[in-house]
């Protein structure tokens, strides 16, 4: 019998990296309990995760995802993004995409980033709260970069950033057409006006105009996940200041990543993962919190070493699927970290508030007091 996680425990709640870790050295597949949902099994280690991430008999599809009830009908088709795609229209998809978020192109949004990220610090005064006043905000602004939203435009997507970011409720039911119809008028205005920036080439390109519709949602509903990250990094970073420096992000997204668990896949005919066997039709996840600290790949799994070199961990996922735009999360939460350490060399950050989410691992509110510039 599979060891079991209820993800409602409050001790998954307030330490998850103890109790999967813990699961992990029980077994390499455990089961989830979700109150309001079917099981997941979920594999811990990481030489397993590693391949089922790559092994197309787990197969990401459209019940991989959550279509909350309200959703207008006419918005559903915009909603199948490409992380419910496998074989060869995904690959297509990913062909035709992934000149926009490579490590190039993250690396040629450097300057507009830092420009961002010095604007809020210079916003900032005491007393602050390091997730709303600032990590928060980020994310929709590079999005807004990468797409070439004008500045009058940019408060209307601020808001879909928020909807999203808080999760399913109305809000983010009633933002859902909303972006559909903005991201259908900009794609309009950007056809007659193409501009430097990664919609305009990606409408050159060969997707359609749903395709585009949708790459523009599947940006905003995955783009906010660096806020998170960067609010992890803060809290981890301010108790080991003298780890401030090259591999940081790295090790912060291996160490305390926001993603506990990644977006469940279904076996494809029975399938044996490390010695148990996953029947066909489960849903299956990896534990990353586990898997990131999996003594069996890394030394010293649960110290925060950012000289460790950054290889191996899973917060990007792997294989076909593996997420697109790691390269801009990386730079825009290296051009926050850096920043905002230098620009307040005496912050003083307070005791974070953690969302009750036994999936991710992300605060709600990180009070501090930045002190003198």
């Amino acid at each position: 019998m599979l060891p079991e996680i209820d993800l409602s425990d409050p001790a998954v709640l307030h330490d998850p990296f103890t109790v999967y870790g813990r699961a992990r050295e029980q077994s390499p597949v455990v089961r989830l309990a979700i109150p309001g949902m079917s099981d997941l099994l979920a594999v811990t280690r990481h030489a397993p995760a590693r391949a089922v991430l790559a092994d197309p008999r787990f197969e990401l599809n459209e019940r991989s995802f959550l279509r909350p009830p309200g959703i207008p009908d006419s918005c559903l088709r915009y909603l199948r993004t490409m992380g419910e795609m496998n074989g060869a229209e995904h690959t297509r998809q990913r062909r035709v995409t992934a000149p926009g978020f490579s490590v190039r192109q993250a690396d040629a949004l450097r300057d507009r980033v830092q420009r961002i990220v010095d604007g809020f610090l210079a916003d900032l005064s005491d007393p602050v709260d390091l997730v709303t006043d600032f990590a928060a905000r980020l994310p929709m602004e590079v999005i807004c970069e990468l797409m070439g939203v004008d500045e009058e435009s940019r408060p209307r997507w601020r808001e879909y950033g928020a909807a999203i970011s808080a999760g399913y409720g109305p809000a983010f039911i009633n933002a859902i057409p909303e972006i559909i119809e903005s991201a259908r008028e900009l794609i309009s205005h950007k056809k007659a006006n193409p501009a430097d920036d990664v919609l305009s080439s990606l409408i050159a390109g060969e997707l359609t105009d749903d395709e585009l519709i949708t790459l523009a949602w599947h940006l905003i509903l995955a783009g906010q996940t660096p806020g998170n990250l960067i609010s992890n990094a803060i809290e981890v970073l301010a108790a080991h200041p003298d780890r401030i420096g090259p591999g940081m992000v790295e090790e912060v997204l291996r160490f305390c990543g926001p993603q506990l668990l990644t977006v469940p896949r279904f076996a494809v005919g029975d399938v044996e993962v490390d010695g148990v066997v996953i029947p066909d039709g489960a849903a299956v996840t990896i534990a990353i919190g586990a898997a990131s600290r999996d003594p069996r790949f890394f030394a010293r799994p649960d110290e925060f070493d950012p000289a460790r070199g950054g290889i191996g961990h899973l917060s990007f996922a792997h294989g076909p699927h593996f997420c697109l735009g790691a390269s801009l999360a990386r730079v825009q939460t290296e051009i926050a970290l850096l920043s905002l350490f230098r620009e307040f060399p005496g912050l003083k950050v307070g005791t974070g508030v953690r969302a009750p989410d036994g999936g991710t691992w992300r605060l709600s509110s990180l009070p501090a007091v930045i002190g003198d510039r």
